[in-house]
């Protein structure tokens, strides 16, 4: 991949990598929502089944931050696309009325911007597997790692209000809220 193509891959690369670590390591502790969430969309769900996946979420994840590679670049596109097919599918059949567990004990059903988003982040993870960074790390000094590092936190934080949050402003939210303050 030239240092160009790079460049513009590598925040969302990171923060989608770093999302499947942060949205992955509550499922290996309580898989008991990610377990419901598939079953609501008729799928099988051995709760060690849901932990396995979820471990394999945080290596990949763990990985994809370490060493940007074809391989890692793959893993975060298979997960993602599978991240979105599912979303699709409970959004087509009526499934997961409450949370998937993917960012602990709150409530996100999901939205089609959920969706939208997981499946950008399949893009990103196919554009580095397609055509890997050679030396991802090459002339990283200080100074631009924490600039990055911060970056990637930002993207990743909105991503996560994007999933998380905004299910929740909806106009019936927005309108139950305001009805309280009298």
């Amino acid at each position: 991949m030239t240092g160009g193509a790079w460049s513009v891959l590598a925040v969302p690369f990171l923060a989608a990598a770093a999302l499947l670590v942060l949205a992955g390591a509550p499922k290996v502790v309580r898989p008991g929502d990610l377990v419901r969430a598939l079953r609501s969309t008729g799928l099988p769900a051995p709760a060690v089944g849901v932990r396995v996946f979820a471990a394999v979420e945080v290596l990949a994840g763990v990985a994809a931050v370490v060493v940007p590679s074809r391989v890692t670049g793959a893993a975060v596109a298979v997960l993602y696309a599978g991240f979105t097919a599912f979303v699709a599918r409970a959004l087509l059949r009526g499934g997961v009325l409450s949370s998937c567990g993917c960012f602990g004990k709150a409530d996100t059903p999901p939205t089609w911007t959920h969706a939208a988003l997981t499946g950008a982040a399949a893009l990103v993870g196919a554009g580095v597997a397609v055509a890997a960074p050679a030396d991802p790390w090459q002339g990283v000094g200080t100074g631009t790692a924490a600039g990055g590092l911060a970056l990637v936190a930002l993207v990743g934080f909105l991503a996560w209000q994007v999933m998380a949050v905004l299910p929740s402003v909806d106009r019936r939210a927005v309108r139950s809220a305001s009805t309280r303050r009298v």
